[in-house]
């Protein structure tokens, strides 16, 4: 209560959330007593039901089309972060707008990487404007990215991100501001670990996960591999690159819960052939920065 700032107005609701904590503290304790390749720790959600965590879900598997086959890769590692391409971690709070983080990260490191030039494009933009989506109830990156395609994306300083309470929000771009668009975008070939490798070291890909599952609700560090992550899509994320530990590749992927959740606002997911764990391999995209 202390660490993330909460307090309970009844006793009836420190009741409940007591034993929400409880009961998760016992799935953390028996799952790093098996040692395994991930730990799972308390964070923000330790106390939250499952209907107020799948609030803030809201990827959805999108149409595949645009399908690019690329060369298969030959680096043993790719790290966006560390080319300035990949923004601070950033949260999205209490909305399920996860559709559009993911899709702006891997806007913004196509343009960073075209021009040299990271800078931080608004969320709040298309969580507003996109028709298509449905704002903090859950949306598809294909058609922020087809949005911008339409429309230009403004800055996060001129339009800052303001649904963390859940609230969509009403439209209002400025036509001066709007700077940034995307020319086009592909999907991934779906369920292969050398198709999603040779995207992400082309750039920042948008994937989308199964998310609602204690393993990765929990993830504290590690590689996580446990298939009971599922593969049923629910929320979007951004894979910013690749590497292996212990002979065991995994992807790096940038989540949109903030900082204090998990590696640093990050997860490492095994890469394994299939679906993927978590479904990574499933639906991936990627778009490509007019300027």
């Amino acid at each position: 209560m202390n660490e993330h700032g909460l307090s309970f107005a009844t006793a009836e609701e420190y009741n409940l959330r007591m034993t929400l904590f409880a009961e998760k503290d016992q799935f953390i304790n028996e799952h790093n007593a098996q040692n395994g390749s991930y730990v799972l720790a308390h964070n923000k959600f330790s106390t939250w039901t499952a209907d107020e965590f799948t609030s803030i879900m809201g990827g959805r598997q999108g149409p595949q089309k645009n399908i690019v086959e690329l060369p298969e890769t030959n680096d043993a590692e790719v790290d966006w972060r560390a080319k300035g391409a990949v923004n601070p971690v950033k949260d999205q709070a209490r909305c399920g707008s996860c559709w559009a983080f993911s899709a702006v990260c891997a806007f913004e490191g196509s343009h960073a990487i075209k021009t040299g030039n990271l800078v931080s494009m608004s969320e709040q933009q298309v969580v507003s404007c996109d028709t298509v989506s449905y704002g903090c109830n859950g949306g598809w990156q294909h058609a922020a990215f087809e949005y911008f395609e339409q429309t230009a994306d403004e800055l996060e300083s001129d339009y800052p991100y303001s649904s963390g309470s859940g609230v969509t929000g009403s439209c209002k771009p400025d036509a001066a501001k709007e700077t940034y668009f995307v020319d086009t975008y592909a999907n991934v070939p779906s369920n292969s670990v050398s198709a999603l490798k040779s995207a992400i070291a082309q750039q920042p890909v948008s994937v989308t996960i199964e998310a609602d599952t204690l393993p990765f609700q929990l993830y504290s560090s590690g590689i996580l591999d446990s298939t009971a992550c599922g593969t049923s899509l629910d929320h979007a994320v951004a894979a910013v690159g690749y590497g292996s530990e212990g002979g065991q590749e995994y992807y790096i992927v940038r989540n949109s819960w903030g900082a204090s959740w998990g590696e640093e606002g990050y997860v490492k997911i095994a890469a394994v052939d299939g679906a993927g764990i978590c479904g990574i391999q499933m639906d991936s995209l990627w778009p490509t920065a007019k300027n």
